[in-house]
């Protein structure tokens, strides 16, 4: 029988988690009237594209490596101490989801770090635990939806006793279908203490436009998606943008919170694009296309147009109907002499 390389003599093995958590877009709340005793309730979709990967393995001392690992560092830290771990490890963030800028980098990071942290150390806890831990999701369970299952997601908001808003609704979204993202590296989405404070800011939101939001998105989106109606599907995406951009609009500066996406989103519009808006915050914008085709002729045509400003970016997405990969195993490295 083969002696393993583990036993051989200048080899050590070692165990390691690898993780890879998707980004999402969020398209908005329908219901910030909050009459029927929940608040909130939002929809939003995993993307294949652009997401956090990271190695996580025990260390002599807790260190971190790459993008957003200050970030990564902070949620370790917080979660080794609430499971009372006393051994280190070294964090190695190889991509991030770009920060604050509406694709839920936050939210990923810490579930991404905390479920490589339970894997790795056979700790039985959910999603919704990490969540509460880690104090994300206080608002949307989009960004927990997409680390657990990804698709087209929607949650069904916060309730007086909610610990996590529970998932509603999943569909896989079809796969021919594509996502043009525009990107303003100028801007920065609100988050931290500017978020909550601009909340407290927002007017009531009328309980007809509540109504009407609900009834879009369970008469008309949803019913879309499953029979793959793509006009029916992003007339709905592009109506609650308007109503939630509107309902935003005194906090964030406008419809969106980038002028030069506001832009680009009127130009997309004018060339039939579909399925306009921007994602939570921003400053990301999107907008839908039936085919890959159309979604690169017309990032094409865009990239020509605002080629002097070199701030903004276009980026053609996939949506991703699997969420986060876990994986634990052992790594095998020569010792040095």
């Amino acid at each position: 029988m083969s002696q393993g390389i583990s036993a051989i003599p200048g080899f050590k093995e070692e165990r390691l988690a690898a993780v890879t958590a998707p980004a999402r877009l969020h398209f908005g709340f329908v219901d910030l009237n909050g009459e029927l005793g929940r608040q909130f309730g939002s929809l939003g979709l995993a993307i294949a594209d652009l997401a956090t990967k990271l190695v996580i393995r025990p260390s002599a001392q807790n260190v971190t490596h790459g993008p957003d690992g200050s970030r990564a560092r902070h949620f370790a830290d917080v979660l080794l101490r609430e499971w009372d771990i006393p051994s280190a490890v070294s964090i190695t963030v190889e991509h991030a989801i770009p920060s604050h800028c509406g694709l839920g980098s936050g939210t990923q990071m810490a579930l991404a770090v905390g479920a490589g942290l339970a894997r790795l150390f056979n700790i039985d806890i959910s999603t919704a635990e990490l969540v509460r831990i880690t104090n994300r999701g206080t608002r949307s369970g989009v960004g927990l939806g997409a680390f657990d299952h990804g698709g087209f997601i929607i949650d069904g908001g916060r309730g007086p006793d909610t610990i996590a808003p529970p998932l509603i609704s999943r569909l896989p979204f079809p796969e021919q279908w594509r996502v043009l993202l525009i990107f303003d590296d100028e801007r920065e989405g609100l988050h931290g203490q500017s978020e909550r404070d601009a909340f407290k800011q927002l007017p009531p939101m009328p309980f007809e436009t509540s109504a009407e939001l609900c009834r879009r998105v369970l008469m008309q989106l949803l019913p879309a998606l499953a029979e793959e109606d793509f006009k029916n599907f992003s007339d709905a995406i592009t109506r609650l943008q308007e109503a939630t951009g509107d309902q935003f609009a005194s906090v964030q500066g406008g419809r969106y919170t980038s002028p030069r996406v506001a832009e680009v989103l009127e130009w997309l519009r004018g060339q039939g694009g579909a399925g306009l808006g921007q994602s939570s915050w921003g400053p990301t914008g999107f907008a839908f296309f039936a085919d890959a085709a159309d979604a690169e002729n017309m990032a094409a045509l865009a990239r020509r147009r605002w080629q002097s400003v070199a701030t903004l970016r276009f980026m053609v997405c996939r949506a991703r109907n699997e969420g986060a990969r876990v994986h634990v195993h052992a790594a095998r490295h020569l010792i040095a002499a």
